[in-house]
């Protein structure tokens, strides 16, 4: 039985585990955070990620989670409303289309609770260092003794220290979209009932939606700015969540916040200042001429995010975890092993990736054309 060391237990790597532990493997995942990660935005299920999902058996329990939003209103930087729609919604697109918009979180523990049996978890632990064998890898852990692996896959996001470890340091490969993005969750002072509300004041905007049974809030925050450093947007090598100050985040996104005109952002900036789920960083994409080297392979965000400008990670993390481990299950010696494994899954996945990495850039500023965004979702055959 191969052994599989997964780096990341969000999407990719939790639906990778589910998929090789059905395919005979053995994978152990090792997950910086404590536990599944909680909080983040909403996140959309749609084009070949609904038929992947499907095959995982995991579509009703998904749609079972979805969130439920009637429709939007766009305000002006005062906060007046200039539209209004009840069939679009920014974060999700058409309210009558089959795709399923649920939270991250949610999405989050779905895989996790569905991959844990038969596979090991090392919550509270990260690697360290990565040494190729001749017929494996040693994995050095900051806390667990040192194993080794048949293989490695790198599904630790856009700051993989996977990806640092193998290919070197993160600002080879981070490409910088000129965007920041913080989320973080609120009770719903605003009194929203599934109503979702937009405002943009020059170079700072952001999207409210209620969730939790209009309990809580979730803000999404985006403001315009050149690269602010600190190890999280491809300006530092060391690419780790330890080599940042998620304090000074935080401090920019309330004195932005508390800067606009709408009186009610300065509820907003109130709630940043205190939410435990606070979350931001650079809108970056990660382009690399191979996503693989050796025994290690990069999944998801780690090898080729596109960044939440193009609405897009959560298909490309489902639907690249589903090629890769298809892809390992039919591999032999005569295939060319996991080599072989490896050069299939990025013939397959490279023009999937590429179509929805324009989606970020090919309209900045606005969404992408409903031609384009079809085209993306649904580009790849399984």
């Amino acid at each position: 039985m191969k052994t599989v060391l997964i780096s990341g237990a969000g999407i990719a790597g939790s639906a990778l585990a589910h998929h090789l532990r059905r395919r005979g493997f053995a994978p152990t995942v090792v997950e910086r955070a404590s536990a599944p990660r909680r909080g983040g935005q909403a996140v959309d299920i749609r084009g070949a990620a609904l038929d992947v999902v499907g095959r995982m058996g995991l579509l009703e329990r998904a749609r079972g989670l979805r969130t439920r939003i009637r429709g939007m209103s766009v305000l002006d930087a005062d906060g007046n409303e200039v539209h209004r729609s009840t069939e679009v919604a920014y974060s999700s697109g058409r309210l009558d289309s089959d795709d399923i918009e649920l939270l991250l979180e949610d999405l989050v523990s779905l895989l996790h609770e569905n991959a844990r049996d038969g596979v090991t978890y090392l919550f509270g632990d990260t690697v360290t260092a990565l040494t190729e064998q001749q017929d494996s890898v040693r994995a050095d852990f900051a806390h667990a003794p040192s194993r080794v692996f048949d293989l490695v896959v790198g599904a630790d996001g856009l700051h993989s220290t996977v990806r640092r470890l193998v290919f070197g340091p993160e600002e080879r490969y981070a490409h910088h979209l000129g965007t920041y993005l913080s989320v973080f969750g609120a009770d719903n002072f605003l009194g929203l009932d599934q109503w979702q509300v937009w405002l943009q004041d020059g170079e700072n905007g952001f999207g409210v939606m209620p969730v939790r049974d209009n309990a809580e809030l979730r803000i999404a925050f985006g403001f315009r700015s050149e690269s602010l450093g600190g190890g999280r947007d491809g300006g530092d090598d060391r690419g780790s969540r330890d080599s940042r100050d998620p304090e000074r985040f935080r401090k920019i996104v309330v004195d932005r916040l508390a800067g606009m005109r709408w009186e009610a952002a300065e509820g907003l900036a109130k709630a940043a200042a205190t939410a435990p789920d606070f979350y931001c960083d650079a809108m970056a994409q990660i382009r690399m001429g191979r996503w693989s080297r050796g025994r290690v392979v990069l999944l998801g965000d780690a090898g080729y995010c596109a960044s939440p400008l193009s609405g897009q990670g959560t298909g490309l993390a489902l639907v690249g975890a589903h090629v890769l481990a298809e892809e390992l299950g039919r591999a032999g010696e005569g295939d060319g092993g996991h080599a072989g494994a490896f050069s299939r899954y990025e013939d397959r996945m490279r023009p999937f990736v590429t179509l929805n990495q324009a989606l970020a850039t090919e309209n900045p500023g606005g969404p992408a054309s409903e031609e384009s965004v079809a085209h993306a979702k649904n580009a790849i055959s399984l």
